[in-house]
């Protein structure tokens, strides 16, 4: 336990570590301190001045309380203990002499910026600034730097809080932000005009603490006071970011992250954070009914009694999407199975046990934040789940060893590289490790795409003799948010993902990542006109991720709660009321006929999604005889970040950022 420490705060006793600043120590006693350059993920700066407190007995100047720690502070003369004040005559003078000077060269532009109404530096300036300035001199002008199409720059409002270079360092592990010149003339930049490569690079529109660096997407089309704010989670990735879905009417106008130090801390990728004009395009909003190989607008009567005939007339199977939530999963299954069809949801063709350590592992993401080695195996995380690859990368500056099993890919951090193939884990698996490895808190995090080939399950019990070898804890890292909960829901079936195509009518939960051959008539439910619009007879439409409630349960076993923000265009329905209407029309009618019904089934037949936001403890069986892997080397499962769903490839902006992305990567050298 740490070492307290007695302090008294504006005549309150508080004991605090000592390894604790004065800042944290002021928040640990509710005080208040403004600041604009410190952040509590970042590494100190103490350039702003802003959070000055008055030590008594200290120095006769105000102390920077972001970068003096508790244990520096000295006791009284007679050994009381030692004195912070943080409204003193001192104190109030010294923050209105720094806010003066942070608005010597501030535009003063309120009125237009877009920052107004959440801006730190307005909001400060009523509460600690004065109502005037001595300085009449002309304000210095800046150059707006082109960091790319997602954040705009407004540099003359910059006030060198230096926020955003120390997350793109740090955090993002780009180097293209930085600061150069002294006192009037220092200014941030980036290196050579270049523009942010780094898929995280969003976050600094949240660091900011002024309009300098806003959201382009976003810029000049609504003001905070206008939007309705719903916190929900996301479904990019398999991470289950917290997150606020911002409306105004019907539309999505922004994405902004939410606190959460299991999943995402406090960040968001960029696919995340600008995906939302993709909700507005190409949806679907009324049902179709394929007639002479040509789709037709038809009413839902009509839809839902062409599907139930259709479900009449052979074998059945349902297939669910990547970003289907749990309870629409879990009413396909049970529609499913009275039909005496199959459910399945791998449709990667993983070959995940039924076993739920073997879907969900061993581990929690928390765990990466002290592990001392880190395994990597058939995944590029910095693709996958950016945000996750970010935690990796803060337990690599931390001392962590990462190593990578799988193609050779930029993680923003070194790794050792151990092989590509299935030989390599083969060989790693039966390494013998030493006691003081075995002590040491270590992960392994296997990819989707290791366990995507026929030998999948020959893979994943080599990884889990790796990590019992090692004393790992086991980390399967999904790229699809609903798979985990999918599998909770018993959507899966011996046969697999081919023994679903091979039905005669194949009803289609939102699955556009695969091709269905040609022969089964094919049903489609989903919000976009995507891959799996082009391949259906009948379409039926439902709501996005951000129109309805439901259950995401995320990669490592954690359920958490989406809830609605809009609704869903035009006839469009919810997708659990959907297959309860259908089931109706086929003749076997779901037990249920509300959503709290639905989610009561659903929690009896899998009780670990009741404990919302908890990671429940999963173990694994004896692993008995471990079978022979294939030849080849492991692939990855995510080419390209930015178009990886139908939300995605329906956006504007993601089609931008991923022809940016293949240009960097394509660009010739100056020899060429």
């Amino acid at each position: 336990m740490a070492d307290l420490k007695k302090i008294v705060i504006d005549g309150t006793d508080v004991e605090v570590p000592g390894e604790m600043t004065l800042i944290q120590a002021c928040e640990q006693a509710g005080i208040e301190i403004p600041r604009f350059c410190y952040h509590e993920r970042l590494s100190i700066a103490g350039n702003c001045r802003m959070c000055l407190v008055e030590v008594v007995g200290g120095p006769p100047k105000p102390a920077a309380s972001c970068a003096m720690q508790v244990r520096d502070l000295r006791p009284g003369k007679d050994g009381e203990p030692p004195q912070v004040k943080t409204n003193s005559p001192m104190v109030k003078k010294a923050r209105e002499g720094v806010m003066e000077f942070l608005l010597i060269n501030h535009p003063l532009d309120c009125p237009i910026c877009d920052q107004g109404g959440e801006c730190d530096l307005q909001d400060q300036a009523m509460a600690y600034g004065v109502d005037f300035s001595r300085y009449r001199e002309p304000k210095r002008a800046a150059v707006d730097l082109d960091l790319g199409p997602l954040v705009e720059t407004h540099m003359t409002r910059c006030i060198s809080c230096t926020r955003c270079v120390r997350f793109t360092t740090e955090v993002a592990g780009i180097t293209q932000m930085g600061q150069t010149g002294r006192g009037e003339d220092s200014e941030i930049t980036s290196y050579l005009g270049e523009t942010l490569k780094s898929n995280l690079q969003g976050n600094i529109i949240d660091l900011c603490p002024v309009g300098a660096l806003v959201s382009k997407p976003y810029a000049f089309t609504a003001r905070p006071w206008e939007l309705t704010k719903t916190e929900t989670i996301d479904v990019m990735d398999a991470l289950g970011s917290s997150i606020r879905v911002d409306t105004k009417g019907r539309e999505v106008m922004r994405i902004l992250p939410r606190n959460h130090d299991g999943t995402n801390e406090e960040w968001i990728s960029d696919k995340t954070r600008f995906v939302w004009d993709g909700l507005r395009r190409q949806r679907l909003d009324k049902p179709y009914i394929r007639v002479d190989g040509k789709l037709r607008p038809a009413t839902w009567p009509e839809a839902l009694n062409a599907a139930a005939a259709a479900m009449k007339g052979g074998s059945v199977a349902g297939i669910v999407g990547d970003l289907v939530a749990t309870e629409a999963a879990y009413a396909l299954r049970k529609l499913m199975d009275a039909l005496g069809g199959v459910t399945e949801c791998r449709t990667d063709g993983a070959m995940l046990p039924t076993e739920r350590a073997g879907y969900a592992g061993t581990a929690a993401i928390e765990d990466i934040d002290d592990a001392k080695n880190i395994m990597l195996i058939g995944t590029d995380p910095a693709r996958e789940a950016p945000v996750l690859n970010a935690r990796i990368r803060k337990a690599w500056l931390r001392g962590a060893n990462v190593g990578l099993l799988g193609e050779a890919v930029d993680l923003t951090y070194d790794y050792a590289h151990v092989g590509t193939d299935r030989a390599a884990l083969a060989k790693l698996s039966e390494q013998k490790v030493s006691d003081e490895t075995r002590a040491a808190p270590s992960l392994v995090i296997l990819g989707n795409a290791a366990l995507s080939g026929g030998d999948g399950a020959a893979v994943l019990a080599h990884t889990r003799r790796l990590a019992e070898n090692s004393g790992s804890g086991l980390l399967i890292l999904h790229t699809a948010a609903a798979r985990v909960g999918a599998m909770d829901a018993g959507c899966h079936s011996p046969g697999g993902i081919d023994a679903a195509l091979s039905a005669d009518v194949i009803y289609n939960l939102a699955a556009d990542e695969i091709d269905i051959p040609d022969g089964p008539f094919v049903i489609y439910q989903g919000s976009h006109g995507d891959r799996g619009a082009h391949r259906a007879d009948i379409i039926l439409p439902g709501a996005a991720w951000t129109e309805e409630q439901g259950l995401f349960v995320n990669t490592e076993g954690r359920p958490q709660l989406a809830l609605r923000s809009g609704f869903a265009p035009g006839e469009a329905k919810e997708n659990w009321a959907i297959l309860r209407a259908l089931s109706a029309e086929v003749g076997y009618q779901l037990p249920f006929d509300s959503l709290a019904q639905l989610r009561g089934e659903l929690v009896a037949s899998a009780p670990q999604l009741a404990d919302l936001d908890e990671v429940p403890v999963n173990a694994f069986a004896p692993l008995g005889e471990v079978g022979p892997m294939g030849d080849g080397d492991f692939g990855l499962a995510v080419r390209d970040f930015y178009l990886s769903n139908p939300i995605a490839r329906a956006s504007r902006l993601m089609a931008e950022l991923s022809q940016l992305a293949k240009g960097r990567e394509t660009r010739p050298i100056a020899a060429e």
